[in-house]
C-alpha cells in the first residue's frame, strides 16, 4: 500500500534543477522542468550511480554528471543507447505544495 507525503513548496525547487530528499534510507531527486512539470526519480543513475540531482536538466531529461548518461524523468530510463532504469516515483501539486507517492 502506497501513501502520499508531503515534500515541499513548488517554488523551492528551481526551474530546470531539483532537489534532494533522503526517505529512509532512499535518497529521491525531486526535478521541475522549464515547463513547470515535476518529477521525482531515485537520485541513482543507473550507469556509474551517480547522482542525478547534480545533472543538467533540459525538456523533461537529467544528464548525469558523471558520464553523460541521459535519463528520461518520466520513465527512468537511460536514453539512446545507453540502457538501464531507475526507479520512479508519482506526483501531484496541491496548493502549490509537491506531494509524492511511495
Amino acid at each position: 500500500m502506497s501513501n502520499w507525503y508531503k515534500i515541499t513548496e513548488v517554488d523551492n525547487i528551481p526551474s530546470m534543477g531539483s532537489r534532494k530528499i533522503e526517505f529512509g534510507d532512499t535518497e529521491i531527486a525531486i526535478f521541475k522542468t522549464k515547463d513547470g512539470s515535476i518529477f521525482a526519480i531515485n537520485n541513482v543513475c543507473p550507469h556509474k550511480q551517480g547522482n542525478l540531482s547534480e545533472g543538467l536538466v533540459h525538456e523533461h531529461i537529467v544528464t548525469c554528471p558523471l558520464h553523460n548518461w541521459d535519463v528520461d524523468l518520466a520513465s527512468g530510463e537511460a536514453l539512446g543507447d545507453d540502457h538501464g532504469c531507475t526507479n520512479v516515483y508519482k506526483t501531484k501539486i496541491e496548493d502549490n505544495i509537491v506531494y509524492l507517492e511511495i
